[in-house]
């Protein structure tokens, strides 16, 4: 067999036996990395706990949803750093899009902001 294979496993281990030679590791799904999704999922379920709260679907109400979620993740210090962590390990964008959520873009650049204090 030639050319190039993408194997996605959704994480765990993947064994093939080519001929003679056994090849086995460690396989985790393409793309994302773990921390980040787990991250992104915690987030996209406090949004969704405080759209409640906030009915009308306007900028100004991610705006003050965005705000909650960034106070909430400021005051956890723990969290704090997995989302940094997360980010740095994924990238910004990858994490705004795997929040998917407007208010996004508002919490993505708190996260931003965090990590350029944190770099100075």
């Amino acid at each position: 067999m030639t050319g190039d294979r993408t194997i996605n496993t959704g994480g765990g281990n993947y064994n093939e036996n080519i001929g003679r030679d056994y090849i086995q590791g460690n396989y985790y799904a393409a793309g994302q990395p773990q921390s980040l999704i787990q991250a992104a999922a915690e987030i996209q379920a406090l949004l969704k706990q405080l759209e409640t709260s906030y009915p009308a679907d306007t900028p100004a109400r991610d705006m003050v949803v965005a705000t909650e979620v960034v106070k909430r993740i400021e005051s956890d210090p723990t969290w704090k750093q997995r989302v940094i962590a997360a980010v740095k390990e994924g990238g910004l964008a990858a994490f705004e899009k795997a929040i998917d959520n407007p208010a996004g873009a508002f919490i993505t650049g708190a996260i931003k902001g965090w990590q350029e204090v944190k770099n100075v």
